[in-house]
Protein backbone atom coordinates (compact mmCIF):
# COMPACT_ATOMS: atom_id res chain seq x y z
CA UNK A 1 0.00 0.00 0.00
CA UNK A 2 1.49 3.31 -1.07
CA UNK A 3 0.73 6.66 0.48
CA UNK A 4 0.76 9.24 -2.27
CA UNK A 5 -1.09 12.29 -1.00
CA UNK A 6 -2.34 13.89 2.19
CA UNK A 7 -5.75 15.58 2.11
CA UNK A 8 -6.84 17.12 5.45
CA UNK A 9 -7.55 14.20 7.81
CA UNK A 10 -7.67 11.46 5.17
CA UNK A 11 -4.79 9.69 3.54
CA UNK A 12 -5.17 8.77 -0.09
CA UNK A 13 -3.89 5.33 -0.93
CA UNK A 14 -3.33 3.62 -4.26
CA UNK A 15 -3.01 -0.13 -4.36
CA UNK A 16 -3.38 -3.13 -6.63
CA UNK A 17 -4.37 -1.13 -9.67
CA UNK A 18 -7.11 0.81 -7.89
CA UNK A 19 -7.44 4.29 -6.43
CA UNK A 20 -8.58 4.22 -2.84
CA UNK A 21 -8.99 6.85 -0.16
CA UNK A 22 -8.90 5.54 3.36
CA UNK A 23 -9.86 7.42 6.50
CA UNK A 24 -7.22 7.06 9.17
CA UNK A 25 -9.75 5.75 11.64
CA UNK A 26 -10.99 3.11 9.20
CA UNK A 27 -7.68 1.36 8.61
CA UNK A 28 -7.80 -0.49 11.90
CA UNK A 29 -9.96 -0.92 14.97
CA UNK A 30 -8.32 -1.43 18.31
CA UNK A 31 -9.69 -4.21 20.51
CA UNK A 32 -10.45 -1.69 23.21
CA UNK A 33 -12.71 0.42 21.02
CA UNK A 34 -14.37 -2.25 18.90
CA UNK A 35 -17.85 -3.46 19.66
CA UNK A 36 -18.05 -7.23 20.00
CA UNK A 37 -18.29 -9.00 16.65
CA UNK A 38 -21.02 -11.53 15.96
CA UNK A 39 -20.00 -14.94 17.21
CA UNK A 40 -20.96 -18.50 16.65
CA UNK A 41 -19.73 -21.37 18.76
CA UNK A 42 -19.32 -24.89 17.52
CA UNK A 43 -19.04 -26.00 21.12
CA UNK A 44 -22.70 -25.16 21.73
CA UNK A 45 -24.01 -26.68 18.48
CA UNK A 46 -25.09 -30.29 18.22
CA UNK A 47 -22.95 -32.18 15.67
CA UNK A 48 -25.80 -34.68 15.30
CA UNK A 49 -28.49 -32.10 14.66
CA UNK A 50 -30.42 -32.92 11.47
CA UNK A 51 -31.87 -30.30 9.15
CA UNK A 52 -33.84 -31.17 6.02
CA UNK A 53 -34.13 -28.55 3.29
CA UNK A 54 -37.00 -29.82 1.18
CA UNK A 55 -38.59 -29.09 -2.19
CA UNK A 56 -35.72 -26.94 -3.37
CA UNK A 57 -34.06 -26.55 -6.77
CA UNK A 58 -30.34 -27.20 -6.39
CA UNK A 59 -27.98 -25.35 -8.73
CA UNK A 60 -24.29 -26.23 -8.81
CA UNK A 61 -21.72 -27.47 -11.31
CA UNK A 62 -24.06 -30.32 -12.23
CA UNK A 63 -26.70 -27.86 -13.39
CA UNK A 64 -30.22 -27.30 -12.10
CA UNK A 65 -32.09 -30.08 -10.29
CA UNK A 66 -35.62 -29.30 -9.04
CA UNK A 67 -37.61 -30.63 -6.10
CA UNK A 68 -34.70 -32.03 -4.15
CA UNK A 69 -34.15 -32.59 -0.46
CA UNK A 70 -30.79 -31.73 1.09
CA UNK A 71 -30.19 -33.34 4.46
CA UNK A 72 -27.64 -31.71 6.75
CA UNK A 73 -26.16 -33.28 9.88
CA UNK A 74 -24.08 -30.99 12.03
CA UNK A 75 -21.92 -28.96 9.66
CA UNK A 76 -21.94 -31.49 6.80
CA UNK A 77 -24.22 -32.43 3.95
CA UNK A 78 -25.47 -35.93 4.68
CA UNK A 79 -27.48 -36.59 1.52
CA UNK A 80 -29.29 -34.95 -1.39
CA UNK A 81 -31.83 -36.18 -3.89
CA UNK A 82 -35.52 -36.36 -4.81
CA UNK A 83 -36.33 -39.40 -2.68
CA UNK A 84 -34.25 -38.84 0.43
CA UNK A 85 -36.03 -40.19 3.53
CA UNK A 86 -36.32 -37.48 6.16
CA UNK A 87 -35.66 -38.75 9.71
CA UNK A 88 -38.40 -38.05 12.24
CA UNK A 89 -36.03 -36.03 14.42
CA UNK A 90 -34.97 -33.67 11.62
CA UNK A 91 -35.96 -30.02 11.52
CA UNK A 92 -37.75 -29.65 8.22
CA UNK A 93 -37.51 -26.36 6.32
CA UNK A 94 -39.85 -26.26 3.33
CA UNK A 95 -38.15 -24.37 0.52
CA UNK A 96 -40.49 -25.14 -2.35
CA UNK A 97 -40.03 -22.57 -5.11
CA UNK A 98 -36.59 -21.56 -3.79
CA UNK A 99 -33.10 -22.17 -5.20
CA UNK A 100 -30.08 -23.60 -3.35
CA UNK A 101 -26.48 -22.88 -4.37
CA UNK A 102 -23.10 -23.70 -2.84
CA UNK A 103 -21.69 -20.88 -0.75
CA UNK A 104 -19.90 -18.35 -2.92
CA UNK A 105 -16.12 -17.89 -3.08
CA UNK A 106 -14.56 -14.46 -3.55
CA UNK A 107 -11.06 -15.31 -4.68
CA UNK A 108 -9.61 -11.81 -4.45
CA UNK A 109 -10.36 -9.70 -1.39
CA UNK A 110 -8.58 -7.14 0.78
CA UNK A 111 -10.70 -7.08 3.90
CA UNK A 112 -11.42 -3.84 5.69
CA UNK A 113 -9.41 -4.39 8.85
CA UNK A 114 -12.35 -4.31 11.22
CA UNK A 115 -13.82 -7.61 12.33
CA UNK A 116 -17.22 -5.94 12.69
CA UNK A 117 -17.35 -5.20 8.93
CA UNK A 118 -15.89 -7.50 6.28
CA UNK A 119 -16.41 -10.93 7.91
CA UNK A 120 -20.09 -10.27 8.61
CA UNK A 121 -20.76 -8.69 5.21
CA UNK A 122 -19.33 -11.73 3.50
CA UNK A 123 -21.48 -14.17 5.45
CA UNK A 124 -24.65 -12.09 5.01
CA UNK A 125 -23.95 -11.98 1.26
CA UNK A 126 -23.49 -15.75 1.01
CA UNK A 127 -19.73 -15.40 0.44
CA UNK A 128 -18.55 -18.19 2.71
CA UNK A 129 -14.97 -18.55 1.47
CA UNK A 130 -12.53 -15.75 0.64
CA UNK A 131 -8.94 -15.53 -0.51
CA UNK A 132 -7.14 -12.66 1.19
CA UNK A 133 -4.63 -11.24 -1.29
CA UNK A 134 -2.55 -9.26 1.20
CA UNK A 135 -1.87 -11.11 4.42
CA UNK A 136 -1.30 -9.73 7.89
CA UNK A 137 -1.21 -11.02 11.48
CA UNK A 138 -4.78 -9.72 11.95
CA UNK A 139 -6.14 -11.69 9.01
CA UNK A 140 -4.33 -14.84 10.13
CA UNK A 141 -5.86 -14.35 13.58
CA UNK A 142 -9.31 -14.05 12.02
CA UNK A 143 -8.68 -17.24 10.05
CA UNK A 144 -7.98 -19.16 13.25
CA UNK A 145 -10.88 -17.67 15.20
CA UNK A 146 -13.34 -18.40 12.41
CA UNK A 147 -12.14 -22.00 12.19
CA UNK A 148 -12.58 -22.38 15.98
CA UNK A 149 -16.07 -20.89 15.77
CA UNK A 150 -15.14 -17.83 17.84
CA UNK A 151 -15.84 -15.31 15.07
CA UNK A 152 -18.59 -15.33 12.48
CA UNK A 153 -16.97 -15.07 9.10
CA UNK A 154 -16.03 -16.89 5.93
CA UNK A 155 -13.38 -19.57 5.62
CA UNK A 156 -10.27 -17.70 4.53
CA UNK A 157 -7.18 -18.55 2.50
CA UNK A 158 -4.61 -15.94 3.48
CA UNK A 159 -1.68 -14.79 1.37
CA UNK A 160 1.66 -13.40 2.40
CA UNK A 161 2.56 -9.76 2.54
CA UNK A 162 2.79 -8.55 -1.06
CA UNK A 163 6.24 -9.43 -2.42
CA UNK A 164 7.52 -6.77 -4.83
CA UNK A 165 10.75 -5.45 -6.28
CA UNK A 166 12.54 -2.16 -5.63
CA UNK A 167 11.39 0.49 -6.33
CA UNK A 168 7.83 -0.59 -5.62
CA UNK A 169 4.49 1.13 -5.91
CA UNK A 170 3.79 -0.09 -2.36
CA UNK A 171 5.48 0.10 1.01
CA UNK A 172 5.92 -1.99 4.18
CA UNK A 173 4.42 -3.50 6.25
CA UNK A 174 1.82 -4.68 3.75
CA UNK A 175 4.57 -5.01 1.13
CA UNK A 176 7.72 -7.13 1.50
CA UNK A 177 10.25 -5.45 -0.80
CA UNK A 178 13.13 -7.48 -2.26
CA UNK A 179 16.20 -6.20 -4.09
CA UNK A 180 18.02 -9.40 -5.07
CA UNK A 181 17.43 -13.10 -5.56
CA UNK A 182 18.40 -14.10 -2.03
CA UNK A 183 16.01 -11.56 -0.54
CA UNK A 184 13.31 -12.92 -2.85
CA UNK A 185 13.95 -16.47 -1.65
CA UNK A 186 13.96 -15.28 1.95
CA UNK A 187 10.57 -13.63 1.42
CA UNK A 188 9.14 -16.99 0.36
CA UNK A 189 10.55 -18.69 3.45
CA UNK A 190 9.24 -15.89 5.66
CA UNK A 191 5.76 -16.28 4.18
CA UNK A 192 5.81 -19.94 5.15
CA UNK A 193 7.04 -19.14 8.67
CA UNK A 194 4.28 -16.55 9.03
CA UNK A 195 1.64 -19.13 8.18
CA UNK A 196 0.64 -17.74 4.79
CA UNK A 197 -1.26 -20.10 2.52
CA UNK A 198 0.46 -18.72 -0.58
CA UNK A 199 3.00 -16.10 -1.66
CA UNK A 200 1.53 -12.98 -3.26
CA UNK A 201 3.68 -11.78 -6.19
CA UNK A 202 3.39 -8.28 -7.58
CA UNK A 203 3.97 -5.96 -10.49
CA UNK A 204 7.51 -4.66 -10.09
CA UNK A 205 9.34 -7.94 -9.64
CA UNK A 206 12.07 -8.28 -12.25
CA UNK A 207 12.27 -11.55 -14.20
CA UNK A 208 15.27 -12.56 -12.05
CA UNK A 209 13.44 -11.92 -8.79
CA UNK A 210 10.32 -13.65 -10.07
CA UNK A 211 12.30 -16.76 -11.08
CA UNK A 212 13.90 -16.87 -7.62
CA UNK A 213 10.45 -16.78 -5.98
CA UNK A 214 9.14 -19.49 -8.32
CA UNK A 215 12.12 -21.74 -7.60
CA UNK A 216 12.01 -21.24 -3.83
CA UNK A 217 8.24 -21.72 -3.69
CA UNK A 218 8.62 -25.05 -5.46
CA UNK A 219 11.47 -26.03 -3.17
CA UNK A 220 9.61 -25.36 0.08
CA UNK A 221 6.20 -26.43 -1.20
CA UNK A 222 4.09 -23.27 -1.08
CA UNK A 223 1.87 -21.88 -3.83
CA UNK A 224 2.28 -18.45 -5.36
CA UNK A 225 -0.31 -16.23 -6.99
CA UNK A 226 -0.97 -12.60 -7.78
CA UNK A 227 -0.07 -10.11 -10.47
CA UNK A 228 1.86 -10.97 -13.58
CA UNK A 229 4.97 -8.80 -13.08
CA UNK A 230 5.33 -6.02 -15.63
CA UNK A 231 8.43 -7.51 -17.26
CA UNK A 232 7.27 -11.15 -17.22
CA UNK A 233 5.22 -12.34 -20.22
CA UNK A 234 1.74 -13.48 -19.26
CA UNK A 235 2.30 -16.92 -20.78
CA UNK A 236 5.57 -17.33 -18.83
CA UNK A 237 3.77 -16.66 -15.56
CA UNK A 238 1.18 -19.27 -16.55
CA UNK A 239 3.87 -21.84 -17.40
CA UNK A 240 5.76 -21.13 -14.17
CA UNK A 241 3.06 -22.78 -12.08
CA UNK A 242 1.54 -19.56 -10.75
CA UNK A 243 -1.83 -20.73 -9.50
CA UNK A 244 -3.70 -17.61 -10.59
CA UNK A 245 -3.04 -14.36 -12.41
CA UNK A 246 -5.01 -11.37 -11.15
CA UNK A 247 -6.38 -8.63 -13.39
CA UNK A 248 -5.97 -8.37 -17.17
CA UNK A 249 -3.71 -5.45 -18.05
CA UNK A 250 -0.51 -7.52 -18.27
CA UNK A 251 -1.97 -9.84 -20.93
CA UNK A 252 -2.10 -7.26 -23.70
CA UNK A 253 1.65 -7.13 -24.42
CA UNK A 254 1.65 -10.81 -25.36
CA UNK A 255 -0.99 -10.21 -28.04
CA UNK A 256 0.55 -7.04 -29.49
CA UNK A 257 2.35 -6.78 -32.82
CA UNK A 258 4.60 -4.26 -31.03
CA UNK A 259 5.41 -6.62 -28.14
CA UNK A 260 9.23 -6.29 -28.22
CA UNK A 261 9.08 -2.49 -28.35
CA UNK A 262 6.50 -2.23 -25.58
CA UNK A 263 8.39 -4.64 -23.33
CA UNK A 264 11.48 -2.46 -23.68
CA UNK A 265 9.42 0.50 -22.54
CA UNK A 266 8.06 -1.54 -19.60
CA UNK A 267 11.61 -2.36 -18.53
CA UNK A 268 12.57 1.32 -18.72
CA UNK A 269 9.67 2.62 -16.61
CA UNK A 270 10.83 5.03 -13.92
CA UNK A 271 8.90 6.34 -10.93
CA UNK A 272 9.63 7.35 -7.37
CA UNK A 273 9.15 4.70 -4.67
CA UNK A 274 5.47 4.52 -3.78
CA UNK A 275 4.42 6.72 -6.72
CA UNK A 276 1.49 4.67 -7.91
CA UNK A 277 -0.02 7.45 -10.02
CA UNK A 278 2.99 7.79 -12.31
CA UNK A 279 3.23 4.02 -12.69
CA UNK A 280 -0.51 3.71 -13.40
CA UNK A 281 -0.48 6.44 -16.05
CA UNK A 282 2.48 4.86 -17.80
CA UNK A 283 0.90 1.41 -17.61
CA UNK A 284 -2.29 2.78 -19.13
CA UNK A 285 -0.33 4.38 -21.98
CA UNK A 286 1.42 1.08 -22.74
CA UNK A 287 -1.74 -0.96 -22.23
CA UNK A 288 -3.59 1.18 -24.77
CA UNK A 289 -0.70 0.93 -27.24
CA UNK A 290 -0.76 -2.87 -26.89
CA UNK A 291 -4.51 -3.08 -27.43
CA UNK A 292 -4.29 -0.74 -30.40
CA UNK A 293 -1.76 -3.07 -32.05
CA UNK A 294 -3.38 -6.39 -31.15
CA UNK A 295 -2.52 -9.34 -33.40
CA UNK A 296 -5.39 -11.89 -33.60
CA UNK A 297 -2.97 -14.75 -34.30
CA UNK A 298 -0.93 -13.91 -31.21
CA UNK A 299 -4.09 -13.69 -29.12
CA UNK A 300 -5.17 -17.13 -30.30
CA UNK A 301 -1.73 -18.52 -29.41
CA UNK A 302 -1.86 -16.96 -25.94
CA UNK A 303 -5.32 -18.37 -25.26
CA UNK A 304 -4.14 -21.82 -26.31
CA UNK A 305 -1.10 -21.53 -24.05
CA UNK A 306 -3.21 -20.48 -21.07
CA UNK A 307 -5.69 -23.30 -21.62
CA UNK A 308 -2.86 -25.83 -21.83
CA UNK A 309 -1.25 -24.67 -18.58
CA UNK A 310 -4.54 -24.61 -16.70
CA UNK A 311 -3.67 -21.32 -15.01
CA UNK A 312 -6.60 -19.59 -13.37
CA UNK A 313 -7.37 -16.01 -14.38
CA UNK A 314 -9.11 -13.65 -11.95
CA UNK A 315 -10.16 -10.74 -14.16
CA UNK A 316 -11.77 -8.54 -11.44
CA UNK A 317 -14.14 -7.10 -14.01
CA UNK A 318 -16.23 -5.31 -11.41
CA UNK A 319 -13.13 -3.41 -10.37
CA UNK A 320 -12.51 -2.39 -13.97
CA UNK A 321 -16.10 -1.17 -14.26
CA UNK A 322 -15.22 1.31 -11.50
CA UNK A 323 -11.73 2.18 -12.74
CA UNK A 324 -12.54 2.41 -16.44
CA UNK A 325 -15.94 4.12 -16.14
CA UNK A 326 -15.96 5.98 -12.82
CA UNK A 327 -18.50 8.48 -14.11
CA UNK A 328 -21.09 5.65 -14.09
CA UNK A 329 -20.56 4.74 -10.43
CA UNK A 330 -23.46 5.37 -8.05
CA UNK A 331 -22.04 7.83 -5.50
CA UNK A 332 -25.03 7.31 -3.18
CA UNK A 333 -25.10 3.51 -3.36
CA UNK A 334 -27.18 2.42 -0.35
CA UNK A 335 -24.66 -0.31 0.40
CA UNK A 336 -22.17 2.35 1.49
CA UNK A 337 -23.94 2.39 4.86
CA UNK A 338 -22.05 -0.84 5.59
CA UNK A 339 -18.67 0.81 5.02
CA UNK A 340 -16.99 2.97 7.70
CA UNK A 341 -17.98 6.55 6.95
CA UNK A 342 -14.42 7.93 6.63
CA UNK A 343 -13.67 5.19 4.11
CA UNK A 344 -16.83 5.88 2.09
CA UNK A 345 -16.00 9.60 2.07
CA UNK A 346 -12.49 8.76 0.92
CA UNK A 347 -13.87 6.61 -1.87
CA UNK A 348 -15.98 9.50 -3.13
CA UNK A 349 -13.01 11.85 -2.97
CA UNK A 350 -10.80 9.39 -4.82
CA UNK A 351 -13.42 8.79 -7.48
CA UNK A 352 -13.84 12.48 -8.24
CA UNK A 353 -10.22 13.58 -7.90
CA UNK A 354 -8.08 10.58 -8.88
CA UNK A 355 -10.22 8.63 -11.30
CA UNK A 356 -12.29 11.34 -12.99
CA UNK A 357 -10.54 14.61 -12.29
CA UNK A 358 -7.03 13.50 -13.27
CA UNK A 359 -7.91 12.15 -16.74
CA UNK A 360 -7.89 13.97 -20.03
CA UNK A 361 -10.93 13.51 -22.29
CA UNK A 362 -8.76 11.31 -24.52
CA UNK A 363 -7.76 9.07 -21.58
CA UNK A 364 -11.37 8.83 -20.41
CA UNK A 365 -12.50 7.75 -23.87
CA UNK A 366 -9.73 5.17 -24.07
CA UNK A 367 -10.68 3.71 -20.70
CA UNK A 368 -14.29 3.35 -21.78
CA UNK A 369 -13.19 1.37 -24.82
CA UNK A 370 -10.74 -0.65 -22.76
CA UNK A 371 -13.57 -2.02 -20.64
CA UNK A 372 -15.18 -3.47 -23.76
CA UNK A 373 -11.84 -5.05 -24.71
CA UNK A 374 -11.50 -6.57 -21.25
CA UNK A 375 -15.00 -8.04 -21.46
CA UNK A 376 -14.29 -9.51 -24.87
CA UNK A 377 -11.05 -11.05 -23.61
CA UNK A 378 -12.78 -12.65 -20.63
CA UNK A 379 -15.34 -14.18 -22.96
CA UNK A 380 -12.48 -15.46 -25.14
CA UNK A 381 -10.76 -16.95 -22.08
CA UNK A 382 -13.88 -18.85 -21.12
CA UNK A 383 -14.48 -20.00 -24.70
CA UNK A 384 -10.88 -21.30 -24.88
CA UNK A 385 -11.35 -23.32 -21.70
CA UNK A 386 -9.22 -21.14 -19.43
CA UNK A 387 -10.58 -21.31 -15.86
CA UNK A 388 -12.08 -17.90 -15.06
CA UNK A 389 -12.44 -17.12 -11.36
CA UNK A 390 -14.68 -14.58 -9.64
CA UNK A 391 -12.72 -12.14 -7.52
CA UNK A 392 -13.60 -8.58 -6.60
CA UNK A 393 -10.65 -6.69 -5.07
CA UNK A 394 -13.31 -5.89 -2.47
CA UNK A 395 -12.24 -3.56 0.31
CA UNK A 396 -9.39 -2.20 -1.81
CA UNK A 397 -11.25 -0.47 -4.63
CA UNK A 398 -13.72 2.41 -4.31
CA UNK A 399 -17.36 1.30 -4.27
CA UNK A 400 -16.59 -2.43 -4.31
CA UNK A 401 -18.29 -3.28 -1.02
CA UNK A 402 -17.19 -6.52 0.68
CA UNK A 403 -19.68 -9.34 0.14
CA UNK A 404 -21.97 -7.35 -2.14
CA UNK A 405 -19.13 -6.95 -4.63
CA UNK A 406 -19.17 -10.67 -5.42
CA UNK A 407 -22.69 -10.34 -6.81
CA UNK A 408 -21.56 -7.34 -8.86
CA UNK A 409 -18.71 -9.47 -10.21
CA UNK A 410 -21.08 -12.25 -11.25
CA UNK A 411 -23.17 -9.71 -13.15
CA UNK A 412 -20.00 -8.30 -14.75
CA UNK A 413 -18.97 -11.78 -15.93
CA UNK A 414 -22.37 -12.26 -17.54
CA UNK A 415 -22.10 -8.85 -19.22
CA UNK A 416 -18.78 -10.08 -20.62
CA UNK A 417 -20.50 -13.03 -22.28
CA UNK A 418 -20.41 -15.85 -19.75
CA UNK A 419 -23.67 -17.68 -19.12
CA UNK A 420 -25.17 -17.42 -15.64
CA UNK A 421 -24.18 -21.07 -15.11
CA UNK A 422 -20.56 -20.29 -16.00
CA UNK A 423 -20.56 -17.25 -13.73
CA UNK A 424 -21.90 -19.28 -10.80
CA UNK A 425 -19.23 -21.94 -11.36
CA UNK A 426 -16.61 -19.15 -11.43
CA UNK A 427 -17.64 -18.36 -7.83
CA UNK A 428 -18.16 -21.94 -6.57
CA UNK A 429 -16.72 -25.11 -8.08
CA UNK A 430 -13.85 -23.57 -10.06
CA UNK A 431 -12.26 -21.58 -7.21
CA UNK A 432 -12.82 -24.53 -4.87
CA UNK A 433 -10.62 -26.63 -7.16
CA UNK A 434 -8.04 -23.85 -7.48
CA UNK A 435 -7.76 -23.55 -3.70
CA UNK A 436 -7.58 -27.31 -3.17
CA UNK A 437 -10.86 -27.19 -1.26
CA UNK A 438 -13.10 -29.05 -3.69
CA UNK A 439 -13.36 -31.95 -1.22
CA UNK A 440 -14.98 -29.49 1.20
CA UNK A 441 -16.86 -26.84 -0.79
CA UNK A 442 -17.92 -25.83 -4.30
CA UNK A 443 -20.81 -28.21 -4.96
CA UNK A 444 -23.78 -29.53 -3.02
CA UNK A 445 -22.62 -33.06 -2.31
CA UNK A 446 -22.69 -35.53 0.58
CA UNK A 447 -19.68 -35.21 2.85
CA UNK A 448 -19.01 -31.58 2.00
CA UNK A 449 -19.37 -28.68 4.40
CA UNK A 450 -22.92 -27.32 4.51
CA UNK A 451 -22.01 -23.85 3.24
CA UNK A 452 -25.08 -22.96 1.19
CA UNK A 453 -27.14 -20.03 -0.09
CA UNK A 454 -30.93 -20.01 -0.55
CA UNK A 455 -32.41 -17.66 -3.16
CA UNK A 456 -36.03 -16.81 -3.88
CA UNK A 457 -35.55 -16.51 -7.66
CA UNK A 458 -33.68 -18.45 -10.34
CA UNK A 459 -30.15 -17.11 -10.98
CA UNK A 460 -29.94 -19.06 -14.24
CA UNK A 461 -32.80 -16.94 -15.57
CA UNK A 462 -31.20 -13.69 -14.36
CA UNK A 463 -27.83 -13.55 -12.63
CA UNK A 464 -29.07 -10.55 -10.60
CA UNK A 465 -31.17 -13.06 -8.67
CA UNK A 466 -28.07 -14.12 -6.70
CA UNK A 467 -28.76 -11.00 -4.63
CA UNK A 468 -32.22 -12.26 -3.64
CA UNK A 469 -30.97 -14.16 -0.62
CA UNK A 470 -33.55 -15.78 1.64
CA UNK A 471 -31.12 -17.44 4.00
CA UNK A 472 -27.53 -18.59 4.34
CA UNK A 473 -26.41 -21.94 5.72
CA UNK A 474 -23.05 -21.35 7.38
CA UNK A 475 -21.35 -24.61 8.32
CA UNK A 476 -24.70 -26.24 8.87
CA UNK A 477 -26.28 -23.39 10.83
CA UNK A 478 -29.23 -21.74 9.12
CA UNK A 479 -29.06 -17.94 9.16
CA UNK A 480 -32.59 -16.96 8.21
CA UNK A 481 -33.85 -13.67 6.80
CA UNK A 482 -34.44 -12.10 10.21
CA UNK A 483 -30.94 -12.96 11.41
CA UNK A 484 -29.41 -11.69 8.15
CA UNK A 485 -31.16 -8.37 8.73
CA UNK A 486 -29.81 -8.25 12.28
CA UNK A 487 -26.28 -8.96 11.05
CA UNK A 488 -26.48 -6.21 8.43
CA UNK A 489 -27.87 -3.74 10.95
CA UNK A 490 -25.02 -4.63 13.28
CA UNK A 491 -22.54 -3.88 10.48
CA UNK A 492 -24.27 -0.58 9.68
CA UNK A 493 -24.08 0.45 13.34
CA UNK A 494 -20.37 -0.40 13.45
CA UNK A 495 -19.73 1.48 10.19
CA UNK A 496 -21.49 4.56 11.56
CA UNK A 497 -19.00 4.71 14.43
CA UNK A 498 -16.12 4.91 11.96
Amino acid sequence: MSEIKNQTSRRVVIRAGAALAVGAAASAVSPASAAPAARTSRATSDPERLTALTGITVIDARGSNPSETVLVRGDRILARGRRIPVPANAEVIDLAGRFLLPGFVDAHVHSIVDERISPLLHVASGVLTVREMSGSPTLRDWRGRIERGDLLGPRSVVGSAVVDGVPSIGSPPSFHLVADAEQARAAVRQAQVDGADFVKVYSRLSPELYRAIVDEARRVGIEFAGHCPDEVPFEDAARSGQSSIEHLYSAWYSVSAREAELREQLADLTFAPGDYLTWAREIHRLEWAAIDSRDPAKEAALLADLAETGVHVVPTLGTYEVLDRPEEVDRVDARLRYVPQPLADGWRWGLENLLIGSRTPEEAAQRRLLLEERRAFVEALARAGVPVIAGTDGGDVPFVVPGFGLHDELAALVRAGLTPQQAIEAATATPARMLGLDHEIGTVAPGKVADLVVLDADPLADIANTTRIVSVVHRGRVIDSAERVRILEQVAAAAATG
